[in-house]
């Protein structure tokens, strides 16, 4: 049995039934992964061309963008050795879903886009924390681990930022809703193994 997450921003923790999913189908997992870290980099680029006037934002997110890339690349260099060809897979309603929930006007946007940006970032720390715990390939566990760790200091860059422009307690009551829709969409497993589903 999985133990509760206690990672912040994630109201509940992914379910067991994701992780035996994604680890009897590692190989499309692996997949999905290349495609979340180029999706995490064009991200943090979004922000970096919609704020261009906040130079911390775009400081910062210029190296989030940087580490994702390199994390990109690291993921295909895994597919070519253990040959699973770069494809297109179909995206479950996740990520799509959630960035529904970004409010049009700003200074709602940019608070909703960071903290939205910092949910699914938390959630992917979670689960390459849960791929480094089951995965029956030792290397491969490994190279979770490692990725985990970044993963962990992305959320917290978009939270640092979200709370440099934003009083504390507005981001803290907006990250409570979303956090609650970002747990709501885990909730039924999506019969297709992805990262986030």
């Amino acid at each position: 049995m999985i133990a509760p997450a206690k990672i912040k921003f994630l109201q509940q923790p992914s379910s067991s039934a994701w992780v035996e999913q994604a680890i009897e189908h590692l190989d499309t997992i692996l997949l999905d992964h290349s495609h979340c870290e180029r999706k995490a980099a064009g991200v943090a680029l979004n922000l970096i061309f919609r704020y261009p006037s906040s130079a911390k934002l775009v400081r910062t997110l210029t190296t989030v963008a940087q580490e994702e890339l390199e994390h990109f690349e690291q993921v295909n260099q895994w597919l070519e050795r253990k040959g699973i060809a770069l494809a297109p897979l179909s995206a479950p309603p996740y990520a799509a879903e959630l960035k529904k929930q970004i409010r049009r006007q700003e200074p709602d946007r940019l608070l909703d886009s960071l903290l939205v940006s910092g949910l699914i970032e938390a959630r992917s720390h979670e689960r390459l924390g849960l791929l480094a715990e089951h995965c029956p390939e030792p290397e491969l566990a490994q190279f979770y681990r490692g990725l985990m760790v970044s993963e962990a200091r992305h959320y917290g860059i978009y939270w640092t930022l979200a709370t440099t422009d934003f009083d504390r307690a507005t981001v803290e009551l907006r990250l409570s809703e979303l956090a609650a829709i970002e747990s709501e969409l885990l909730a039924t497993l999506h019969p297709e193994p992805r990262i986030h589903s």
